[in-house]
Protein backbone atom coordinates (compact mmCIF):
# COMPACT_ATOMS: atom_id res chain seq x y z
CA UNK A 1 0.00 0.00 0.00
CA UNK A 2 1.78 3.31 -1.02
CA UNK A 3 -0.38 6.24 0.61
CA UNK A 4 0.11 9.51 -0.40
CA UNK A 5 -0.23 12.28 1.84
CA UNK A 6 -1.34 16.04 1.00
CA UNK A 7 -0.91 19.33 2.47
CA UNK A 8 -3.91 21.71 1.27
CA UNK A 9 -4.66 19.94 -2.01
CA UNK A 10 -8.27 20.58 -3.56
CA UNK A 11 -10.63 18.08 -2.06
CA UNK A 12 -14.19 18.20 -3.45
CA UNK A 13 -17.52 18.33 -1.21
CA UNK A 14 -18.77 15.03 -2.88
CA UNK A 15 -15.24 13.43 -2.21
CA UNK A 16 -15.40 14.34 1.37
CA UNK A 17 -18.95 12.84 2.05
CA UNK A 18 -17.93 10.28 0.76
CA UNK A 19 -15.25 9.98 2.84
CA UNK A 20 -17.04 11.14 5.97
CA UNK A 21 -19.79 7.50 4.98
CA UNK A 22 -17.02 5.66 5.01
CA UNK A 23 -16.10 5.81 7.91
CA UNK A 24 -18.10 6.91 11.31
CA UNK A 25 -18.52 10.49 10.68
CA UNK A 26 -21.03 10.10 8.35
CA UNK A 27 -23.58 9.83 10.46
CA UNK A 28 -22.34 12.86 12.67
CA UNK A 29 -22.37 15.47 10.16
CA UNK A 30 -24.52 17.18 7.86
CA UNK A 31 -24.05 15.50 4.39
CA UNK A 32 -27.02 15.69 3.33
CA UNK A 33 -26.55 19.15 2.57
CA UNK A 34 -24.02 19.90 0.07
CA UNK A 35 -23.83 23.87 0.85
CA UNK A 36 -22.83 23.35 4.52
CA UNK A 37 -20.09 20.43 3.28
CA UNK A 38 -19.25 22.74 0.72
CA UNK A 39 -18.93 25.49 3.09
CA UNK A 40 -16.69 22.64 5.40
CA UNK A 41 -14.50 22.15 3.01
CA UNK A 42 -13.88 25.52 1.35
CA UNK A 43 -13.32 27.86 4.61
CA UNK A 44 -10.77 24.90 6.35
CA UNK A 45 -7.16 26.48 6.47
CA UNK A 46 -5.47 23.91 7.17
CA UNK A 47 -6.54 19.93 5.48
CA UNK A 48 -4.07 17.24 5.16
CA UNK A 49 -5.14 14.09 3.07
CA UNK A 50 -4.26 10.41 2.52
CA UNK A 51 -5.02 9.34 -0.91
CA UNK A 52 -4.47 5.77 -2.47
CA UNK A 53 -4.02 6.70 -6.26
CA UNK A 54 -7.16 9.45 -6.87
CA UNK A 55 -8.90 8.06 -4.07
CA UNK A 56 -9.43 10.01 -0.85
CA UNK A 57 -8.72 7.50 2.22
CA UNK A 58 -8.05 9.79 4.91
CA UNK A 59 -8.60 13.64 6.15
CA UNK A 60 -7.55 15.52 8.82
CA UNK A 61 -9.59 19.04 8.10
CA UNK A 62 -9.00 22.02 10.65
CA UNK A 63 -9.45 25.55 11.79
CA UNK A 64 -6.08 27.47 13.08
CA UNK A 65 -4.12 30.65 13.36
CA UNK A 66 -1.12 28.29 13.10
CA UNK A 67 -0.02 29.91 16.68
CA UNK A 68 -1.63 28.79 19.55
CA UNK A 69 -4.85 26.73 18.39
CA UNK A 70 -5.46 24.22 15.94
CA UNK A 71 -9.18 22.49 16.28
CA UNK A 72 -8.81 19.64 14.27
CA UNK A 73 -12.77 19.17 13.44
CA UNK A 74 -12.24 16.13 11.39
CA UNK A 75 -10.06 12.95 11.31
CA UNK A 76 -11.56 10.42 8.96
CA UNK A 77 -9.85 7.70 7.66
CA UNK A 78 -11.85 5.06 5.39
CA UNK A 79 -12.67 1.89 7.50
CA UNK A 80 -11.06 -0.46 4.99
CA UNK A 81 -7.74 1.60 5.57
CA UNK A 82 -7.83 2.09 9.32
CA UNK A 83 -5.35 0.53 11.91
CA UNK A 84 -2.72 1.33 9.13
CA UNK A 85 -1.29 3.93 11.19
CA UNK A 86 -2.74 6.95 8.44
CA UNK A 87 -4.57 8.42 11.25
CA UNK A 88 -1.81 8.95 13.07
CA UNK A 89 0.41 10.04 10.16
CA UNK A 90 -2.53 12.58 9.15
CA UNK A 91 -2.36 14.02 13.15
CA UNK A 92 1.82 14.40 12.81
CA UNK A 93 1.66 16.02 9.55
CA UNK A 94 -0.80 18.97 10.44
CA UNK A 95 0.76 19.03 13.70
CA UNK A 96 3.83 19.75 11.87
CA UNK A 97 2.39 22.68 9.85
CA UNK A 98 1.55 24.65 13.14
CA UNK A 99 4.09 26.79 15.08
CA UNK A 100 5.59 25.53 17.70
CA UNK A 101 3.29 26.69 20.99
CA UNK A 102 0.32 25.50 19.30
CA UNK A 103 -2.28 23.69 20.61
CA UNK A 104 -3.84 20.59 18.65
CA UNK A 105 -7.29 20.35 19.93
CA UNK A 106 -9.92 17.49 19.29
CA UNK A 107 -13.24 17.22 20.40
CA UNK A 108 -13.69 13.42 20.01
CA UNK A 109 -17.02 11.50 18.76
CA UNK A 110 -17.81 8.66 21.01
CA UNK A 111 -16.65 5.72 18.98
CA UNK A 112 -13.12 7.60 18.92
CA UNK A 113 -12.53 8.45 22.23
CA UNK A 114 -10.84 5.54 23.26
CA UNK A 115 -8.25 6.02 20.02
CA UNK A 116 -7.07 9.48 21.28
CA UNK A 117 -6.22 8.05 24.61
CA UNK A 118 -4.39 5.09 23.51
CA UNK A 119 -2.71 7.20 20.58
CA UNK A 120 -0.80 9.29 23.70
CA UNK A 121 0.30 12.69 23.94
CA UNK A 122 -2.89 14.15 23.80
CA UNK A 123 -3.97 15.47 27.46
CA UNK A 124 -7.83 14.77 28.25
CA UNK A 125 -9.90 17.88 29.01
CA UNK A 126 -12.88 17.53 30.00
CA UNK A 127 -13.58 21.10 29.99
CA UNK A 128 -15.12 21.76 26.49
CA UNK A 129 -18.20 23.38 26.26
CA UNK A 130 -20.76 23.34 22.87
CA UNK A 131 -23.29 25.75 21.97
CA UNK A 132 -25.45 24.56 19.39
CA UNK A 133 -27.11 26.96 16.52
CA UNK A 134 -30.45 26.65 17.67
CA UNK A 135 -29.19 27.67 21.37
CA UNK A 136 -28.62 31.08 22.23
CA UNK A 137 -26.62 32.41 25.05
CA UNK A 138 -28.16 32.35 28.73
CA UNK A 139 -30.97 29.41 27.28
CA UNK A 140 -31.35 27.19 30.24
CA UNK A 141 -31.36 23.47 28.94
CA UNK A 142 -34.34 21.58 30.41
CA UNK A 143 -35.75 24.75 31.85
CA UNK A 144 -39.06 26.08 30.26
Amino acid sequence: MDIAYRINAPVSADQFIDLLHRCSLGVRRPTEDSACMQGMVANSNLMVSAWDGDHLVGIARALTDFHYACYLSELAVDEHYQRRGIGKRLQALAQEQLGPRCHLIVIAAPAAADYYARLGGYEHNPRCWVLARERRIGDRQGTD
